[in-house]
C-alpha cells in the first residue's frame, strides 16, 4: 500500500535529486564545461507544461472534447513561425544584461523605474492563481494517493486547518528547494545553469510519467484505442466530444491561441528560461522544432485518458482532474500511480520553481531597491558591500510569493478549476505582449504610452476576472456578477457594456488587449520621447542592424575614477567578481585601468550593464547617475546633441540620395551618348548609301547624254536603247527622291493623308497587278488566298498599295532560284485584319528581325542574296502602318523563308458586327 511515509519519503528524495543536478550542473559550468546543449536548453522550454497539463488538459477534455488544443498550438506557432522575434529578444537582453521581462520592458521604455514596477505588480497578482494552481494540483494528488487503494475526492482544503494541510507544507518544502536552486549568486542574469538542468530533467520526468499512464489505460485498462472511442460514441454525453461540432465557438479558440501564444514569451516563467537562462542564441534553432516536438508527445494521451475516465467513472464521483491518478489507482498499479505522482509533482516543482525566482528578481530589482536608493532613512547608499541584504530580500521575495499563492489555492482557488486557474495568470501575462512587439518592431512608442497601455490593460483584467474570482469564492458580493456594481447592468464583469455571448476568459482578453492596444498606441502617437527613449528605441528596434553591446550612458563626461567606479560596481555584485568582471572588460577592449585615472564613457557603461545584471537597468541607471554626481551631462545638452546627430544623418541621407541620382544621371547621360553615336553613324551610313544611290543613276544618265551629244550619227536601236536606260535610271532617281521626301514629311507630320473605307481584298490584287512585270520578268509563282468578303478598313488606297508593293516586290527578288514562289493571304482575327506576305527565300535571321525596319539599315545587310536597295522601303512601311492604327512584323526562321505581317484594325460595320455576335 502507498502509505503516507512512503509517498513522502519518495517526493523528498525526488527533490532531493532535483538539487544534486542542480548543483552538479552548477560545479560543471563553474569548471568551463557547461551542460546546457541545445537539447537541454529545448527541454527546459518545456517547464510550460506545468500541473496544469499533467492533470487539468485531461479533465478539460474529459469535459469538452479537443478545447485542450489551443494551449499548446499556440506555442507551437510562436516557435515555429515567429522564432525570429524570440532571437531579437534574445540579442537585446544579453547585450542589456537584461534579468527579467520587467528589466526588459523598462529598458525598451527609457529604463523608467515606474514602467519596470508597474509590470512587477502586474506579474505578481497575474501570476498568484497559476503557483496556486500547481500547490493545489500536488495537495490534491498528495491526498488522493492517501487514500489508496480506494478511489475517492478528498475533501475541500478550505475545511483542514493550516497545520495539517498538506498544501501549506508543500509549500513551505518548495520555498525551501527554490531558494536553493536560484539565489545562490547575486547576479541575476548569471546563467542558473544548475537549475536548467534540473527544470530539462523534470521534464524528461513529467513526460515519461504521462506516456506511461496512458500507454497503461490505453492498452491495459482497454484494448487499444479503439475500444475507448467505440465505447465514447456509443454514449450520449460522450459522443459528442469526438466530434468536431464540439470545439466550441471560434472566439474561443482564437482567443486561447492568442493567449497562449502571448504566454510563452510573457509568462514570467518562460522569459527566465527562454531569455535569460539561454547561454547560446544559436541553440534557439533547435528548439524550434524540439519544443513543439514535446508538446506533439506529452499530449498524444490527453483525449483518449479523459474519455477512459468518464467510462470508467461515469456518476462523475472522482474529480476529472485527477483522472492522471486515479486510472492507475483503480487497477492496483502502485508503482506506476507513484510515477504518476512524481511526474505531476514535477509539473508543479518546475513551474514553482522557475516562477518564483523570476518574480524575485523582479520583485528585488523593480519594487524593493528603488526604494532603499531613494529613502534617505533607510541610507541604504551609505552601506558597505549591499550582496547580502540583496540575495536576503530575493529570498524572502521566494517565501512571501510561494506563500501569497498558497493564499489564493487555499482561500480563492478551491473554487476553479485547474485550466481555469491557469487561464487567469496567461490573461494577465498577455497585457505584456502589446508594449513587447511594439517596442521590438516601432520606434514611435513611448513611456506614457506604455504606462497607459499596460494600467488600462490590466484594470480590466481585474475587472472581468480577478474580481468575479474573489465575488465565487465569497470575498465580495456575489449580486455583482450577476447584475453587475450598484445594479448597473452595462458594467456586469461577465458581459461588459452588454457584449453577451462569450466565454469569460474570451470576453476578458478581448476587453482588456483593446484597451491596453489603443491605450499604447494613442498616448505614444500624442506624447514624445524623451533622449534616453529614443537611444533605447533605436537599440531595441535595430538590434539585428548593428553589432556589439550597447554602451549605456554615451553622453556622459565627468572626473569620476576608475577606483570609484569599480568601489560601486562592487557594493551589489561583491568585490572579488568585480575585479574579474573589470579585468575581462580591460583585456577585451585592450585598456589599462589605472585606479587614479578618469572613467571613460565606454567604462561607466560597461559598469551600468553590470549592475544592471544585479538589481536590473532602471535601479543601476539610477545608481549611476547619482554616482557620477550631476556629471551626467543635462537635457539641454543631450537635445543639442541628438539635434546634431539628427542633422548629420539628414545631410548624410540627402548626399546619399544625390549619389544615387548622380549615379543614373551618369548611367542616362552614358546611355545618351551611346544612342548618339549610334545615330551618328547610322546618319554617316545613311548618307552614304543615299549619296551612292544618288550617284549610280546619274552617273549613268549623265553618260548616256554625253554619248548621244557627242555621236549624233549613231544608229536608231541603239539610241533607242540609250534612251530606255536614261528614261529608267531618271524614274530610280525620282523613286528614291520621293522617299526621302515621304519619310521626311511622314516624321515631321506634315504629310497628306486621304483616309477613305477601303476594301482590302481590292488593294491587295490592285498591288498584285502593278507588280506583274516585276514577277514576270523574275519567273515567280504567286499564290494568293482570299476570302470573299472582308470587313473594310480605313486607310488611304495609294499609301497602302505603296507598303503591299512594297513588301511583294522585296519577296520576289527575294526567293529561291529557280521554282521561287510567293504567297499573299489575307484573314480576319477578332477585331483586326492580317495581311501575310510569304516568300521562300533565306529568311531574316533572328538579331536583323528590328533592324530592317529602320531607316537606315538595308535590307541587303541581312539579307546578302538580295537586291541592293536603299534601306527606307520598309522604314516607310511601318511608318504608315502605324499611322493607320496597326503594326508590322517580320517571322520565319532562316533558311525557311520570310513572312512579312501587318494588322489593320476593321471599321466595325453590321456584318461584322454579327459576325462577332
Amino acid at each position: 500500500m502507498l502509505e503516507g511515509w512512503v509517498i513522502l519519503l519518495v517526493s523528498f528524495g525526488y527533490l532531493c535529486l532535483l538539487f544534486a543536478i542542480a548543483y552538479y550542473g552548477d560545479l560543471r559550468a563553474d569548471r568551463g564545461r557547461s551542460l546546457i546543449t541545445p537539447a537541454v536548453y529545448s527541454l527546459s522550454i518545456a517547464v510550460y507544461c506545468t500541473s496544469w497539463t499533467f492533470y487539468g488538459s485531461v479533465g478539460l477534455a474529459s469535459q469538452s472534447g479537443l478545447s485542450f488544443l489551443p494551449i499548446y498550438l499556440g506555442p507551437t506557432l510562436t516557435f515555429v513561425l515567429w522564432w525570429f522575434v524570440l532571437r531579437k529578444i534574445i540579442r537585446i537582453s544579453k547585450r542589456n544584461r537584461i534579468t527579467s521581462i520587467a528589466d526588459f520592458i523598462s529598458a525598451r521604455y527609457g529604463k523608467s523605474g515606474v514602467l519596470s514596477g508597474l509590470v512587477t505588480v502586474i506579474a505578481v497578482i497575474g501570476i498568484m492563481p497559476y503557483i496556486a494552481l500547481q500547490l493545489k494540483a500536488v495537495s490534491v494528488s498528495f491526498n488522493v494517493l492517501l487514500q489508496y487503494p480506494d478511489v475517492a475526492t478528498p475533501a475541500a482544503t478550505a475545511t483542514v486547518p493550516w497545520l495539517a494541510d498538506t498544501a501549506f507544507y508543500v509549500a513551505i518544502t518548495l520555498a525551501a528547494f527554490t531558494i536553493l536552486f536560484g539565489t545562490r549568486h547575486i547576479d541575476a542574469s548569471e546563467h542558473h545553469e544548475g537549475m536548467v538542468c534540473a527544470v530539462a530533467f523534470e521534464s524528461i520526468v513529467k513526460l515519461l510519467a504521462f506516456l506511461a499512464v496512458g500507454l497503461y489505460v490505453v492498452f491495459g485498462l482497454y484494448d487499444g484505442p479503439g475500444e475507448i472511442s467505440a465505447a465514447a460514441l456509443a454514449d450520449p454525453d460522450l459522443a459528442p466530444l469526438l466530434t468536431l461540432n464540439n470545439l466550441g465557438q471560434y472566439g474561443q479558440w482564437m482567443s486561447m491561441t492568442l493567449l497562449s501564444m502571448a504566454a510563452i514569451i510573457c509568462l514570467p516563467r518562460q522569459f527566465q528560461v527562454t531569455v535569460v537562462e539561454t547561454t547560446d542564441e544559436r541553440h534557439l534553432h533547435k528548439a524550434v522544432w524540439l519544443f513543439p516536438l514535446y508538446l506533439l508527445a506529452i499530449n498524444l494521451f490527453v483525449l483518449p485518458l479523459g474519455l477512459a475516465g468518464r467510462l470508467t467513472f461515469p456518476d462523475g464521483s472522482v474529480d476529472a482532474d485527477t483522472f492522471v491518478l486515479t486510472l492507475p489507482m483503480l487497477g492496483q498499479q502502485e508503482a506506476l500511480t507513484l510515477f504518476a505522482f512524481i511526474g505531476g509533482l514535477s509539473a508543479a516543482t518546475g513551474m514553482v520553481i522557475v516562477a518564483t525566482i523570476a518574480l524575485s528578481t523582479m520583485v528585488c530589482n523593480d519594487l524593493i531597491m528603488p526604494v532603499l536608493l531613494r529613502l534617505p532613512a533607510l541610507q541604504a547608499s551609505e552601506r558597505g558591500e549591499l550582496t547580502g541584504l540583496l540575495l536576503g530580500i530575493r529570498r524572502a521575495a521566494i517565501v512571501g510569493l510561494i506563500l501569497l499563492g498558497y493564499l489564493y489555492f487555499r482561500y480563492i482557488g478551491e473554487s476553479y478549476a485547474l485550466v481555469s486557474i491557469g487561464l487567469i495568470s496567461f490573461a494577465a501575462a498577455a497585457q505584456f505582449a502589446p508594449v513587447i512587439i511594439g517596442g521590438l518592431f516601432w520606434r514611435g512608442g513611448t513611456r506614457a504610452g506604455a504606462l497607459t497601455g499596460l494600467s488600462l490593460g490590466f484594470l480590466v483584467w481585474a475587472y472581468t476576472l480577478l474580481l468575479p474570482s474573489l465575488a465565487q469564492s465569497g470575498w465580495l458580493p456575489a449580486g455583482m456578477i450577476e447584475d453587475g456594481p450598484l445594479g448597473l447592468g452595462l458594467l456586469r464583469p461577465y458581459a461588459l457594456f452588454g457584449l453577451e455571448g462569450l466565454d469569460h476568459i474570451t470576453h476578458a482578453v478581448l476587453w482588456s488587449l483593446t484597451a491596453n492596444i489603443f491605450g499604447y498606441l494613442i498616448v505614444s502617437l500624442q506624447t514624445r520621447q524623451s533622449p534616453v527613449e529614443q537611444i533605447q528605441a533605436h537599440a531595441f528596434v535595430s538590434v539585428l542592424r548593428t553589432a556589439g553591446p550597447y554602451q549605456g550612458l554615451g553622453y556622459w563626461r565627468g572626473s569620476i575614477t576608475v577606483a570609484d567606479i569599480r568601489a560601486l560596481v562592487g557594493r551589489y555584485i561583491g568585490h572579488e567578481r568585480a575585479e574579474r568582471e573589470f579585468a575581462a572588460f580591460a583585456s577585451a577592449n585592450g585598456l589599462s585601468l589605472e585606479a587614479g585615472e578618469a572613467a571613460d564613457a565606454r567604462l561607466v557603461g560597461f559598469a551600468e550593464r553590470v549592475l544592471a545584471g544585479a538589481i536590473g537597468t532602471a535601479s543601476a541607471r539610477g545608481v549611476i547617475g547619482s554616482a557620477v554626481k550631476g556629471e551626467v551631462l543635462g537635457m539641454d545638452r543631450v537635445m543639442e546633441i541628438l539635434d546634431e546627430a539628427t542633422q548629420i544623418r539628414e545631410y548624410s541621407r540627402r548626399l546619399e540620395q544625390k549619389s544615387r541620382q548622380l549615379e543614373l544621371t551618369t548611367a542616362e547621360l552614358k546611355a545618351a551618348n551611346e544612342r548618339l553615336k549610334e545615330l551618328d553613324r547610322l546618319k554617316d551610313d545613311f548618307l552614304a548609301t543615299v549619296s551612292h544611290e544618288l550617284r549610280t543613276p546619274l552617273t549613268s544618265i549623265r553618260s548616256f547624254s554625253e554619248i548621244l551629244y557627242d555621236t549624233p550619227a549613231i544608229e536608231t536601236g541603239e539610241r533607242q536603247q540609250f534612251l530606255d536606260v536614261i528614261i529608267k535610271e531618271s524614274d530610280r532617281l525620282t523613286r528614291l527622291i520621293n522617299q526621302i521626301l515621304d519619310l521626311a514629311k511622314m516624321e515631321a507630320g506634315r504629310m497628306d493623308w486621304n483616309l477613305a473605307d477601303l476594301d482590302p481584298g481590292g488593294v491587295i490584287v490592285d498591288s498584285l497587278n502593278a507588280t506583274r512585270g516585276l514577277i514576270r520578268d523574275n519567273e515567280v509563282q504567286v499564290d494568293v488566298d482570299l476570302p470573299g468578303w472582308l470587313p473594310p478598313v480605313t486607310a488611304d488606297r495609294d499609301r497602302l498599295i505603296q507598303v503591299l508593293v512594297n513588301l511583294i516586290s522585296n519577296a520576289v527578288k527575294c526567293c529561291a532560284r529557280p521554282q521561287g514562289w510567293v504567297h499573299v493571304s489575307a484573314k480576319v482575327r477578332g477585331r483586326w485584319l492580317r495581311v501575310d506576305v510569304v516568300d521562300n527565300g533565306p529568311g531574316v535571321p533572328p538579331e536583323s528581325r528590328e533592324q530592317i525596319f529602320e531607316k537606315f539599315h538595308q535590307i541587303g545587310g541581312a539579307l546578302p542574296a538580295a537586291q541592293p536597295g536603299t534601306g527606307l522601303g520598309l522604314a516607310i512601311c511601318r511608318q504608315i502602318i502605324q499611322h493607320f492604327g496597326g503594326r508590322i512584323w517580320v517571322e520565319g526562321a532562316p533558311g525557311d523563308g520570310a513572312t512579312f505581317s501587318f494588322t489593320l484594325p476593321i471599321r466595325p460595320t453590321e456584318d461584322t458586327r454579327a459576325a462577332a455576335q
